[in-house]
């Protein structure tokens, strides 16, 4: 007998799906059932360092967080990291095995499935229910040769498919239909039924589209969920979502600047500052300056020297130089930090073109990309508060100099980051820093600002996963899911 499994693909991207398996995988954990996540193939910049030691897109650790179990590189077999207009880091199993154009790519997909396929029954081995999510929209028929994220998957497992429509966005009628309507016969077959998400307003309003969606599909819907405000508390797949952050507006609070990169990663290093009610974040788009603030803040980027050059094309270096001289602060995560640096050289073409450029040249470092890896959970102290700090590093290049003799971090008994001679630039390589309750509380000290005190950040994300299960519970047919997922 083979293990349950379902599948949720999408009328498009940021529709819901990742959330939506993360509630479900939180609501059937709750029913005792052993769940596990799966994505065939991701594209995304923000990612997670697995317990064994590999990366896999941060959708997929969050799921299995709300499915309670360690996250693995079975869960998410195929990552794709963007790092140029038409070219990608190609991570399988967790490693890198090169960087490709979006051509090369769809030919190398023919050889990716059976290892796609291999760790989706080597997780379905050890559970009751796997919950697959698709990646973008069900209907790229100009992609359909050689899938591997959606109907090309759902059909070599033979599992049943559920359709994502996101009704905030307008038009989710023809969503599902014209999405319907692109499937071949045997895609359809699977198909065994939608979900509208994003709902606002008055159910009964809507009654009339249910009747019309069922004459058009020959299927019925299982749930109409309502707006879930709580998504915001979680961390977000890509960066599309960074278009929904408002500009919070509180007066008094710390303000930070971030310039939103073009290959901007992992950002929810953000997440626990944007819940601190003394802190506001301002995240700077293209062809705007950077604003007065208290503290300049690097993200990670995929694209260290790209981001670099956008950051100058912008503007940016001068803005930032300007509050430096000011005697504002200025911290850098991982690329970020590089940035901070002299210079960065990449001799063997790791992230694009070899070559190297000079950094904004506020810390006394040198980075040079190298070909290996650095995927690690780690934990230690900042060595300015002695305050314990835990995170990820997930980095390819490798930074020194004489400022790095003065390390921001201490992980595990070796130094990581930089500390400028005045102490107001700083960086840093590990990830999820501001995650650690008591080192966020002390850096804002450091800013002049107090920290909630009664803030959890585990416990905050925790809370989000359990309201995510209730409002499903609540809104969806969970019973005749699992139904159809026992039937597969």
């Amino acid at each position: 007998m083979r293990t349950p499994a379902l599948m949720l693909q999408g009328t498009g991207s940021d529709v819901g799906k990742s959330v939506i398996v993360a509630g479900l995988a939180r609501a059937y954990e709750r029913r005792g059932l052993r769940i596990r996540p799966f994505k065939p193939q991701n594209m995304s910049n923000n990612a997670a360092v697995t317990a064994d030691g590999g990366e896999i897109g941060r959708a997929q650790a969050l799921q299995a967080r709300a499915a309670r179990v360690p996250p693995t590189v079975d869960m998410n077999p195929v990552l794709l990291k963007p790092q140029a207009e038409r070219a990608a880091q190609v991570i399988v199993a967790g490693r890198v095995e090169g960087t490709v154009s979006a051509r090369d790519y769809q030919r190398m997909k023919p050889g990716l499935l059976p290892r796609v396929l291999q760790s989706f029954e080597r997780l379905a081995a050890d559970c009751d229910l796997v919950l697959v999510e698709g990646a973008g929209s069900a209907a790229e028929v100009n992609l359909r040769a050689f899938d591997i994220a959606n109907m090309g998957f759902a059909l070599a497992a033979e599992v049943p498919v559920m359709l994502i429509g996101d009704i905030d966005r307008g038009g989710v009628i023809a969503q599902l239909v014209g999405t319907h309507a692109l499937l071949a016969p045997d895609e359809r077959a699977l198909t065994k039924g939608y979900i509208i998400n994003k709902f606002r307003g008055d159910f009964g309003l809507f009654a009339d589209a249910l009747d019309i969606l069922r004459a058009r599909l020959g299927v019925r819907c299982f749930g109409i969920l309502p707006w879930f405000g709580k998504a915001r508390e979680l961390p977000a797949e890509d960066s599309m979502a960074l278009r929904h952050v408002p500009i919070p507006a509180r007066a008094g609070a710390v303000t930070i600047a971030v310039p939103l990169l073009p290959h901007i990663a992992n950002f929810d290093d953000l997440d626990p500052l944007r819940a601190e009610k003394s802190v506001a974040i301002e995240l700077v788009s293209p062809g705007r300056p950077l604003p007065l603030c208290d503290l300049v803040l690097l993200p990670g980027s995929k694209a260290t020297r790209a981001d670099l050059a956008a950051l100058r094309a912008e503007g940016w270096d001068i803005d930032i130089k300007a509050h430096v001289r000011r005697g504002g602060r200025v911290l850098g995560i991982c690329a970020g930090y590089q940035m901070l640096g002299r210079v960065i050289r990449d001799p063997r073409g790791i992230e694009g073109t070899p070559g190297e450029l000079e950094g904004l040249g506020l810390l006394d470092v040198a980075t040079e990309m190298t070909g290996e890896k650095l995927l690690t959970a780690a934990q230690g102290a900042e060595t300015m508060s002695g305050v314990a700090v835990r995170g990820y590093e997930m980095h390819m290049g490798r930074t020194s100099g004489p400022d790095a003799d003065r390390p921001m971090l201490r992980l595990e008994g070796r130094a990581d980051g930089a500390i400028s001679r005045n102490g107001r630039i700083a960086g840093c390589h590990l990830h999820g820093l501001f995650a650690s309750d008591a080192f966020r509380r002390a850096f804002l000290a450091q800013l002049g600002s107090v920290g909630d005190p009664a803030l959890d950040n585990e416990a905050r994300i925790e809370s989000a996963l359990d309201s995510l299960a209730r409002h499903v519970e609540l809104y969806l047919d969970l019973d005749a899911l699992l139904e159809i997922a026992r039937a597969r």
